[in-house]
This record gives structure tokens, sequence and C-alpha cells, in this order.
């Protein structure tokens, strides 16, 4: 059956594209449950947009006409794409234009990949961007980690490319499980070149007593598009700690879900946003504390210049059973120029009565007697400026505890300021 969305807009050319896409699809993937119930979303209602309250920041427009196509194999020279992977030595799973790459890769054991199984978390049937990942999936990784193994550090790469001088989007479809007392550190770097659209869903489940690290790395191409969507359930006295840095991609949507299922349990959602000539970039979170004594923490921060705009949307839920909640939001901003922009919308919605429930932003410049100061010990304009930007960042930096991942990090907000001094 054709595309039957009927937005009336531009996006319209885009939304059929990925239904025909589907289509096309469906001889060599056929639909299961989900898949169809994605579809029938995706058909009905097509691409967000403004008019959606979740949406409201961040429009879609962006993508507008563009038809993304199917990536095709081969992808290019392995040599080229080798020198995008960091140099860190740790095992790894590449994903080339979503397709997993074992000549890039290094699997520990526990790691599959191909067609993923069902998850249980993501709800396809609810968001569109989930509901066309769903549709269009066919590759990702699985990686599940025994109870009480310590299964140290994995580094997740994906490499985007425009190979065969189109726009392509892939959608792979990632899921990690510790079993109870299990650890892991999980690295997820996302580089690449020209113009492509990387739309990925993961799903993590933390069992009681585990402890899940994960660094996010966003350095997608300057004219590329990134929607990611995370799912991630942690269990009782079990931990999900994550650091999420976006520098790169035209148009950028990172959305992560946090449910807190079991007493004590604790998420730590912290990130950064470095964005300068039109970039568009949004965080978004929803966390869910469904169980007495839990915690959660979110520290975001903005460094935006030049047109660029930061979004974000944090939504802190406390069920009547989860008394004793203590959460936690902060969103601060740094604007280097006088057309940059940053929206932030805090959102508490709480139904039990003994909570420690908090949020609060702050936008500003740098300050000018911080840089007069710097000035008149000898330090130039560009390097007072960058100290200053580098010592607003550190707060956000200093909860990551993993050494790799951390000077990963580091690494890229020094590139990311070095290329705009």
């Amino acid at each position: 059956m054709s595309a039957a969305v009927q937005v009336g807009s531009a996006q319209d050319a885009t939304a059929k594209a990925f239904l025909s896409r589907h289509d096309g699809l469906a001889s060599r993937v056929p639909d299961n449950a989900r898949r169809a119930a994605a579809t029938a979303l995706f058909r009905e209602r097509g691409l967000p947009t403004l008019r959606e309250e979740a949406w409201h920041y961040t429009s879609m427009r962006a993508l507008a006409g563009t038809v993304f196509s199917e990536p095709l194999l081969p992808v290019g020279d392995e040599g080229k794409l080798a020198a995008q992977l960091p140099d860190l030595d740790v095992p790894r799973a590449v994903f080339v234009d979503g397709r997993f790459n074992a000549k890039l890769s290094s699997l520990p054991d526990g790691v599959t990949t191909g067609a993923p199984a069902d998850g249980k978390l993501a709800r396809p049937d609810r968001e569109r961007i989930v509901a066309l990942s769903e549709m269009l999936a066919e590759d990702g990784l699985t990686f599940t980690v025994p109870a009480g193994v310590d299964a140290g550090t994995l580094m997740l790469v994906s490499i985007g490319t425009d190979a065969h001088g189109r726009p392509v989007s892939f959608h792979p479809r990632h899921r990690i499980e510790l079993a109870a007392g299990a650890r892991l550190a999980l690295l997820e770097v996302c580089v690449g070149e020209g113009t492509y659209l990387h739309a990925p869903v993961m799903e993590a489940t933390v069992a009681a007593k585990a402890h899940l690290t994960h660094v996010r790395l966003q350095r997608e191409a300057s004219t590329a598009f990134h929607l990611s969507t995370l799912y991630t359930d942690v269990a009782e006295d079990a931990a999900y700690e994550s650091f999420t840095l976006v520098a790169g991609a035209r148009l950028a949507r990172a959305e992560i879900h946090a449910r807190l299922s079991g007493p004590r349990a604790s998420v730590t959602l912290n990130g950064a946003q470095l964005l300068g000539g039109q970039q568009h970039a949004d965080i978004t979170t929803v966390v869910a504390h469904d169980a007495p004594g839990c915690a959660s923490r979110q520290t975001i921060k903005h460094v935006v210049t030049d047109r660029a705009r930061g979004v974000f949307q944090g939504r802190i839920e406390v069920a009547r059973i989860a008394q004793k909640t203590d959460g936690y939001q902060m969103n601060q901003a740094l604007l280097l120029s006088e057309h940059a922009e940053v929206d932030c919308k805090p959102q508490l919605e709480i139904y039990a009565d003994d909570v420690k429930c908090s949020h609060g932003a702050t936008i500003g410049a740098l300050d000018p007697e911080q840089v007069f100061y710097l000035r008149a010990r000898g330090i130039p304009l560009d390097q007072a400026r960058a100290l200053l930007v580098r010592a607003f960042l550190s707060e956000a930096l200093d909860p990551v505890a993993h050494e790799a991942g951390r000077e990963l990090l580091e690494t890229a907000v020094a590139d990311w300021w070095s290329a705009r001094a």
C-alpha cells in the first residue's frame, strides 16, 4: 500500500519516501507486530511538527524535500573509514551507514549483530522517530552481560558516508542488557562525512545492583542529521550514568527516556552541546520515578555561537508510590553571539508527597570583567575566552570518571574550540 501521509507540507515527500522504502524492505524483512504498528503510526502521522508540544522547539523542516535512500554496499575505502575511529585500545563494534562492519570491529564475547530481536522498552506505537527506525531497521547490536560480570569497556562507533553521492538514512536498533550485579562502560561515538540521516534507537536494561556507564559523543558531519532515542530501565540498587556531548550535525535531537523501576535506583543524565554556524540541537529527557528512594541528576550545559540554537526539555515524573524521591535538574547556557539562542523547558510532574525535586536554569554571556582580568595579565583575547569556556564546561565533565571516555570528550571539546579560534 502506498503512503497516505497528509501533513500538507514539504515534509510529505520525505515521509512518503521512507514509507516506500519500507514497502520494498518488506520482501526481505517481513513485518512483525511491532513493525506493523510502527508503520501504521508513521503512515498516518508522518514526521513530527512544531504543533506538537514535545517538538515545539525543534522543526523537521531541515529534512523537508530530501529523499533519503537506502545505503548501498560497498561504502568506500576502509582505510579512510578506519582513520575516523578513535585511537582507543578497547573492543569495538563499528557500523558504517548503519551496517555492521566486521573488518573494522573487534567484538568481545557476548556481542551479537544483525536483525535485532523485539525490544520491550521502545514505544514505536507512540513516538514517530522511533516508529521510523522500527519500520526501517535492518541491523543493530545486542550485548548481554551475565550476572556479576564486569565486561570492561565496549566502544560502539557509527560512521556515516555519502559514498554514492546521494543522501542516505540508516536506523540501527541496539540493545544492552546487564544482568544482576554486572558492569559495563559503553563509549558511543557518531562521526561521518556528507549528507545522511542517522536515527538510532537503543534500549538499555540495568538489572538489580548492576552499573552502566554510557559516554556518548555525537560529532556527525556538518551537513548530516542525527535523531537518536534511548530507553533505559534501572532496577533496584542499580545505576545508569551517562554523559552526552553534542558537537556535530546540522540538526540533532537526543531523546532519553529513563525509568527507575526498583527501590534506590539512580540515573545521571549529564551533557553538553557545543554549537556554531546554523546548527540546531535538542536534548530532551523524560525521567520516570516509579519506585521509592530513587535519585536522578541532570546537568546540561550549552555553548552556543553564531546563529546556532540549543534546546533542553527535561521532565521528571514522580509516581505516587515513589516516596523519598530525590530529583535534580539544571540547565546552563553560555551565549557567545548576540544571534545565538537557547530554549529551556523544565517540567516536574509529582504525585508523591515526600520528595525533594528541584530545577534551575541560567543563561548568559562571558563575564567582561573576567575577560579583562585575564587580558590584564597578558593572556590574548582568544585564549582568555577559551579558558573561560573550558572552565564553564569543566563542571559538566567532572563526573565522567571513565578515563578513556573523559579523554574522548576533552579532545572533542578542544577540537571544537580550536576550529573557531
